[in-house]
């Protein structure tokens, strides 16, 4: 018994040192390829099926000699482009699981999560999804469009109402596609979760609402853009690009820590070069300039954000924030 007590102790004691090292500088390799089929669409469906496959092992290849954790890919990157909408349907129907057989495969084979856009039939009808593979290939979430265009909505497809947060072994990843980027009221959920990556498949890049998205929701930013012309990119939560694709390489990799923290420079200046000066390159502490608002990254292992934060009483972005709001409402004369 005595002797089952000092294993208990001893367990708790390397799992209360442990946990803190398994959150402290926590990189993740992402991979995010913009690209739309270029096929033969003269054929028959199932002809098709194994060209879209064959399409996509070859961009694929371009990334998976990197050791990735993650490939995100378009929205409804499964169907190709310059379908009628009577042919897109055929196809659906001809493709089956197949794709997405074949994403599975691929995560399974290269030990890395893939997030794939998808048109497919479900028991509530059409849908336009974004779906994650886990690293052995099966289904880890999906994601609906909460916002088709008319267009797609008048040719059958059907809004998604939810904005789940998906677990990985790496963080946490919420998505959007495409028409989503409009609607403040997604983003606004997003905002309120704040998941560490936000995965933005589509046909349309955004332009400056994927910065506005990835600072609100305190999240990195990935998209995959099915337009070769746009830049597939990865943001920081200040929405600066970090890594995007070129006119000359369609995929783009980036290395992104996932432990950091947001704070203000207000009634922190000081603390933040105390912070420097014990941590060194332990810590990084990026300014984007203009907006007052720094990042603020553990680069050690065995000390998180967090913990160099609470260290020096370091007062983080959102409660600043909301501290500010709760003095000027203290300020405010009533008439």
């Amino acid at each position: 018994m005595k002797t089952q007590s000092k294993f208990t102790i001893a367990s708790l004691l390397l799992f209360l040192f442990l946990a803190p090292m398994a959150q402290a500088s926590k990189p993740v390799r992402i991979a995010t390829i913009g690209a739309s089929p270029n096929i033969n669409k003269n054929q028959s469906p199932e002809a098709l099926v194994e060209q879209m496959i064959s399409f996509w092992q070859g961009q694929l290849n371009q990334v998976l000699n990197s050791k990735l954790d993650l490939i995100v890919l378009p929205e409804i990157c499964d169907v190709p482009t310059g379908l009628s909408t009577a042919e897109q349907k055929i196809y659906v129907e001809a493709k089956k699981n197949k794709l997405s057989d074949f994403f599975a495969k691929i995560a399974r084979e290269n030990n890395c999560y893939i997030a794939f856009g998808s048109l497919h039939n479900t028991d509530k009808g059409l849908r336009n999804s974004l779906i994650l593979l886990d690293r052995a290939g099966k289904t880890a979430g999906t994601y609906h469009k909460n916002f088709p265009t008319i267009p797609e909505m008048e040719q059958g497809v059907i809004p998604g109402d939810q904005s789940p947060i998906f677990q990985c072994d790496f963080g946490t990843v919420g998505m959007a596609i495409c028409f989503d980027l409009n609607y403040d009221e997604l983003r606004a959920k997003y905002a309120q979760q704040q998941p560490d990556i936000i995965l933005f498949s589509s046909v349309y890049h955004g332009g400056l609402m994927q910065g506005i998205w990835a600072y609100s929701c305190r999240s990195y930013f990935v998209s995959a853009i099915g337009v070769v012309q746009l830049p597939s990119e990865v943001l920081n939560p200040l929405g600066e690009i970090v890594a995007t694709s070129t006119n000359y390489f369609n995929y783009t990799l980036a290395t992104i820590n996932l432990d950091y923290e947001l704070a203000h420079l207000d009634y922190n200046w000081d603390k933040l070069k105390k912070l420097k000066a014990k941590y060194g390159d332990a810590v990084s502490i990026h300014d984007p300039g203009k907006v007052g608002s720094i990042m603020i990254t553990s680069e050690d292992k065995a000390i998180t954000a967090k913990q160099m934060v609470k260290e020096f009483d370091i007062e983080l972005l959102d409660p600043y924030f909301d501290r500010s709001r709760m003095f000027r409402k203290k300020q405010m004369v009533l008439p």
